[in-house]
C-alpha cells in the first residue's frame, strides 16, 4: 500500500490545489447568522462551484438544501458495498467586518491569505485533489470515498445535524478543520444558554415599588462564583482536560429612568465527553434554585440554547485514528501529534467515528488576517490520500 500511495502522491498537482483554494476563497460564503440570506451571505454560490469540481473529479454529487440557498453536498466514488470514509468540511465562513479585502486571495511569504483560507477552504481543495487522483489512477476501491461539504458550521450546525439525521451513514470520517496537521480524535462540547430574570417595571424615582431584574441578575452572577474552580477540580478527561464556564453577554432594561423588568445573560459551558446538556442545566439549577427559595421576588428561567455542540471522543485504537496517524508519519516523516482539538466541530453530528485533521492553525481562524501555510496543502493532500487507501483498499 505504501508503494501505491507513493506512486499516486507523485501525481499531486500542488498548483491545482492552490488555485482551487484561491477560487473558493474568492467566492464569498459568509454565514448569515441571524441576517437574511443573499448571494455571498449563504453557501449556495460556493456550493455550485464545489459541486462542479467534485463532478470533474469523477464523483457523483447529491445536493440537499438544508435551508433555502444553504445546501449540503455529498460526493461519492467507489464501491458502496464496502467500508466508507468521508472527508468532511464546511462551506461557510465567519463574517468580515473590519477585514480588508477578505475575498481577494493573495500569496506572500509561503502563505495563502483570505477569509476561509484555513477555516476551511484549503482542506476542501485538498479533498478534491484526492478524488481527482483516485479517478485518474484507475485504482479500484474496495469501499466508498465520500466528500461532505456541509452548511452552517459556524452558527447552529444545521448542515451536520441534517446529515446525521438523514445520512448517508459512513464508517470513518476525517474533518479538515485547521489543526496544523495534528490528529485530533477528541474535543469538548459546547452549550450556550440564555438565563433570564424577571422584574416589575416602575419609574426609577420610586424603585422600591418595583423589582429590578438587573439587580436580580446580580444574584445569578454571584451564584456562579467558584464554578470554574469546581470544574477544574473534577477528574479530567485524558485528552480534553476539564470543563469550563464563561459569562458571555448580558442585556437588560429599556431606559435609565425605568426599573428594569427583564435581564438576560448568555453563558457558555464547555463539556467533557460523557457530560450531557441536561447535566449542565441541572448544575445551573442547583445554584439558582436556592436563591429562588430564599427570595420570593427572584424568578429566573433558562430560556433556551443559543449554541449546542456535542463532545467528540473517538477511541485512540479506532482504525480512523490509526490510519490518520500512519498517513501523517508517511507524508511528513515525523511522529504524529495526537491531541484534543481546542474548538468545537461538526464531527459529533455526522454519526461516525471521526478525527479532526487539516491544514492551517486554529489561531488564524476567524482572525482579520487569516492564512494557511501553502506547504501544508500538499502534505494534507498526501495524508488524506494515504488514509483513504489504508481504509478503502
Amino acid at each position: 500500500m505504501v508503494d501505491l500511495a507513493s506512486r499516486l502522491a507523485a501525481s499531486i498537482n500542488a498548483d491545482h490545489v492552490l488555485d482551487l483554494s484561491r477560487t473558493l476563497i474568492a467566492t464569498p460564503s459568509v454565514n448569515p447568522f441571524n441576517d437574511p440570506t443573499r448571494p455571498g451571505v449563504r453557501e449556495a454560490e460556493v456550493a455550485d462551484l464545489y459541486a462542479e469540481e467534485l463532478r470533474s473529479s469523477g464523483m457523483t454529487v447529491e445536493r440537499v438544501d438544508v435551508v433555502e440557498g444553504r445546501p449540503n453536498l455529498i460526493g461519492r466514488t467507489g464501491d458502496p458495498s464496502g467500508p466508507s470514509l468521508m472527508l468532511a468540511g464546511h462551506l461557510d465562513t465567519v463574517g468580515v467586518n473590519g477585514y480588508d479585502d477578505p475575498f481577494d486571495p493573495r500569496v506572500a511569504n509561503g502563505r495563502l491569505y483570505g477569509r476561509g483560507s484555513c477555516d476551511m477552504k484549503a482542506a476542501l481543495a485538498c479533498f478534491v485533489e484526492v478524488a481527482r487522483i483516485l479517478d485518474e489512477s484507475g485504482v479500484e476501491l474496495r469501499g466508498q470515498l465520500l466528500i461532505g461539504a456541509i452548511a452552517d458550521e459556524e452558527d447552529r450546525m444545521l448542515g451536520s445535524m441534517h446529515f446525521g439525521q438523514h445520512g448517508p451513514r459512513v464508517d470513518h470520517c476525517i474533518v479538515g478543520e485547521p489543526t496544523d496537521l495534528a490528529i485530533c480524535p477528541a474535543h469538548k462540547g459546547q452549550l450556550g444558554t440564555i438565563i433570564t430574570t424577571s422584574g416589575h417595571a416602575v419609574h426609577s424615582s420610586v424603585p422600591e415599588e418595583g423589582i429590578n431584574a438587573i439587580a436580580k441578575m446580580g444574584k445569578v452572577i454571584a451564584a456562579f462564583d467558584g464554578y470554574n474552580e469546581e470544574l477544574r477540580a473534577a477528574a479530567p478527561h485524558p485528552m480534553c482536560g476539564t470543563g469550563s464556564f464563561n459569562l458571555g453577554v448580558i442585556t437588560g432594561g429599556e431606559i435609565v429612568s425605568t426599573v428594569a423588568d427583564h435581564c438576560s445573560l448568555e453563558v457558555d459551558r464547555r463539556l467533557l465527553p460523557g457530560e450531557t446538556f441536561d447535566d449542565v442545566v441541572a448544575q445551573y439549577r442547583s445554584r439558582l434554585d436556592p436563591i429562588a427559595h430564599d427570595d420570593p421576588e427572584f424568578t429566573y428561567d433558562i430560556a433556551g440554547f443559543s449554541m449546542t455542540s456535542e463532545a467528540l471522543d473517538t477511541p485512540l485504537d479506532h482504525p480512523v485514528v490509526a490510519a490518520s496517524a500512519a498517513a501523517y508519519e508517511w507524508a511528513s516523516g515525523r511522529t504524529a501529534n495526537i491531541t484534543a482539538f481546542t474548538g468545537c466541530t461538526d464531527a459529533p453530528n455526522l454519526g461516525a467515528p471521526a478525527v479532526i485533521l487539516g491544514p492551517g492553525s486554529l489561531s488564524q481562524a476567524h482572525s482579520l488576517n487569516e492564512w494557511v501555510e501553502i506547504d501544508q496543502l500538499s502534505t494534507a493532500t498526501k495524508i488524506y490520500l494515504h488514509a483513504a487507501l489504508a481504509l478503502l483498499t
